[in-house]
């Protein structure tokens, strides 16, 4: 019997859809919590080609909710073993595993290379940079947040709205999973949801995923969704670069204190605290680039001085996934 005959039984998927499905290439950003569910759901239905990018390694205190991977993992890149896992389940997908982290100057060959990309990562940085990297390549992106109880999964971009369009403003807050805590059971109803989309769009099952938002509370149990079809994108955005991408020309600030970095994100950062913004001379004409860890702290104080400041603002997150 097939491997794939309980799923080709179906109507919606048949001898035509498992030939999408096989064709299909998928770009998995991030090898975690969400990627548990994502990737053997990918990897057992048949997708083509899986890429999968993570520059972390497994820790005992990501197992809970991880688990793709086993204690004797800890320690070792989590894109290398999730790809043997994969690769254990189904030697008929192509599986490429990437130890690197997705940054503003990998983004776009990587999405190029993909028909579908998921946003599995914890990293706010990472969200946006792939958002407007699909965004500018046309590309679906299937974005995915859990935090504590709660969580969402969206379809953006290709034809629908990009992330920004539905989130244009920062966060409200700067919690993590490894700062607020998360159950496992709602990463992985969450994770399988996003799975759920990309063989939705890859069937071309209607209604599209993309223009639609799912949330789930783990709480109540009860999930809502809406569709922002219509969402406008917004007349500006402060852009997310990597150090490297950053000029002699710019005015470059590191908002952490010596205490937090001790090495600055640029050589040429100077640093000074959010409050003290303002003092730095606007009419140089030169880009600003804030520099923070996740990029929250410079979103924030880039929307403060926004109104201040002539030229571009960019934001460097030290830390994206």
């Amino acid at each position: 019997m097939s491997r794939y005959a309980r799923q080709t039984l179906l109507p919606e998927v048949g001898a035509e859809g498992q030939g999408r499905l096989s064709a299909a290439r998928v770009l998995v950003v991030g090898a975690g919590g969400l990627a548990a569910p994502v990737l053997p759901h990918l990897t057992g239905a048949g997708v083509g080609r899986i890429t999968i990018v993570d520059g972390d390694t497994v820790d005992m205190s990501n197992l809970h909710r991880q688990t793709l991977f086993s204690e004797a993992d800890c320690g070792h890149p989590k894109a290398v073993r999730a790809a043997d896992r994969c690769r254990a389940l189904n030697a008929e997908v192509e599986i490429a595993a990437l130890h690197q982290k997705l940054t503003s100057e990998n983004a776009a060959s990587l999405v190029a290379q993909a028909d579908v990309v998921l946003d599995c990562a914890d990293s706010y940085a990472a969200s946006y940079i792939l958002s407007d990297t699909c965004l500018a390549q046309g590309k679906p992106l299937i974005s995915a947040s859990v935090l504590g109880l709660s969580g969402y999964v969206g379809g953006f971009c290709g034809r629908a709205p990009s992330l920004r369009a539905v989130f244009p403003d920062a966060p409200d807050s700067g919690a993590s999973c490894a700062t607020a805590g998360v159950l496992g059971p709602v990463v992985g109803v969450i994770g399988s949801m996003q799975a759920q989309m990309v063989f939705n769009l890859i069937l071309g099952l209607e209604p599209s995923p993309l223009g639609q938002m799912v949330q789930y509370d783990a709480r109540t149990l009860r999930s809502t969704g809406f569709r922002f079809d219509d969402a406008p994108e917004p007349n500006t955005c402060f852009r997310f670069l990597s150090a490297n991408q950053l000029t002699d020309t710019d005015q470059i600030v590191e908002l952490r204190d010596i205490e937090e970095a001790p090495v600055p994100a640029h050589p040429d950062a100077i640093r000074m605290s959010p409050e003290n913004l303002l003092r730095i001379d606007p009419n140089k004409g030169k880009r600003l680039a804030l520099c923070c860890a996740t990029g929250l702290r410079s979103w924030r104080a880039a929307e403060q001085i926004q109104s201040d400041w002539p030229g571009e603002i960019v934001l460097v997150a030290a830390s994206t996934s």
